[in-house]
Formats: structure tokens, C-alpha cells, sequence
């Protein structure tokens, strides 16, 4: 009777790492993609070489995403935190170092690159590709937005600042900030160097949080 049970249970056996392999397959390709659009541009790249970057068939990647849009978006949507680390836990920190770190200025220069690279696909990207605004809004902006909101409301709930609307000035913390990142169009870079880019960043946010009476 053993017999006849056993291979009744192979095909479940088989069956099972299945699920987690796709799963990993699609965690492993959305990577590469990343790098493929931060390399490239959205309009330089293609599934083709997001495919054959990650070492998969054309039809494995099809299956898992139906186009450059949905994967696109599958990357802004993974890689949100690469905007903004958020949502973390409680910290016991004056407001301006939190955001310091929400914002990721304090990064070793290695992760700084992806960083930007990142937040330059984002910006420049929704810029020159109005079919992918929508995506950007929904998967990564709007998103870290509300987080940043959230973020700030809490903290004005525990009186550690004083904002009328958190939305607003999150909205407003984002600009200057990102602002500040990203060169403008048509030129390699926003600052001279990196120290000048960063004493930018903290100025701006020292100036946040006196607005806001931050402790």
C-alpha cells in the first residue's frame, strides 16, 4: 500500500518549490531591470536584454511581466524605498537628523550611486514618457509621499513639531530635497561635488524643521 502512496506525493514534492521559484525569479529579474533602466533609459532598454541581463528566456519573462510598462512599474514599485526609507520604526532623534536619514543623505558614496541613478530614472523618465506618469504617480511618488505624510503626522501628534497640513509639507520636503538631487535637464550633474550637494541637502532641511518648530 506504501507503494501506491508514493507516487501520489512526488507530483506535490515537485510541485511546491515552484511557486518560490517564480517568485525569486521575478525578485531576480525586477534587480536587473532596474539596473537595465538605470543604464539605458526606459526607451533604450528592452525586455529582450532585461532578459538576457538576467539569464531567463524571453518566455519566462513574459510570464511574469506581459511588458516594459508592467515591468517598469514592478521596479518602482520594489524599489520605493530607494526614494524614501519609510515606513521605520519610532526613533529617539531630533526631527532634522530623522529626515536626514528618511531622505538617505547619510549614505556611503557606493549606495549613493544607486540612490540617484535611481531617483534620475524616476524624475527624467515621467518627464519624457507621459504613458509612464501614471505609473511613477501610483507606484513611487505618490506612495512615498503619503508615507512621508503619515510620517509627519505622527510626529506632530507626539508634539514634535507644528504642521497645519502634513500632506502639504511633505509635498514641499520632497521638492526640495529631490530638487536638489537631480541635475537639471540637460546637464551630468546638480553640484560641483558630493560635499557641496549634501551641506545643500542639510541646509534645506535645517530650514524645514525650523519652520515647523521641530524639537
Amino acid at each position: 500500500m506504501g507503494g501506491v502512496d508514493e507516487p501520489a506525493d512526488e507530483p506535490r514534492k515537485r510541485g511546491r518549490p515552484k511557486v518560490s521559484s517564480d517568485e525569486d525569479k521575478r525578485t531576480h529579474i525586477v534587480e536587473i531591470a532596474r539596473r537595465v533602466f538605470v543604464k539605458y533609459g526606459y526607451a533604450g532598454s528592452t525586455t529582450a536584454v532585461v532578459a538576457a541581463e538576467a539569464g531567463v528566456s524571453k518566455q519566462t519573462l513574459y510570464k511574469l511581466f506581459q511588458s516594459k510598462e508592467e515591468l517598469f512599474a514592478a521596479v518602482v514599485g520594489a524599489h520605493r524605498r530607494l526614494m524614501l526609507d519609510l515606513p521605520r520604526p519610532a526613533e529617539d532623534l531630533p526631527i532634522g537628523q530623522s529626515l536626514e536619514h528618511i531622505f538617505m543623505i547619510d549614505m556611503d558614496e557606493e549606495k549613493d550611486a544607486d540612490h540617484a541613478g535611481f531617483l534620475q530614472l524616476v524624475f527624467h523618465e515621467a518627464s519624457q514618457f507621459p504613458e509612464l506618469v501614471d505609473i511613477l504617480q501610483r507606484e513611487g511618488i505618490l506612495a512615498s509621499r503619503q508615507h512621508l505624510a503619515e510620517w509627519l503626522s505622527d510626529r506632530q501628534a507626539e508634539g514634535q513639531l507644528t504642521l497645519d497640513d502634513p500632506a502639504s509639507g511633505a509635498r514641499m520636503l520632497m521638492d526640495m530635497i529631490f530638487g536638489g538631487m537631480v541635475p537639471p535637464e540637460g546637464r551630468a550633474q546638480a553640484w560641483p561635488d558630493r560635499a557641496e550637494l549634501l551641506a545643500h541637502l542639510r541646509r534645506c532641511i535645517a530650514i524645514f524643521a525650523a519652520g515647523v518648530g521641530a524639537s
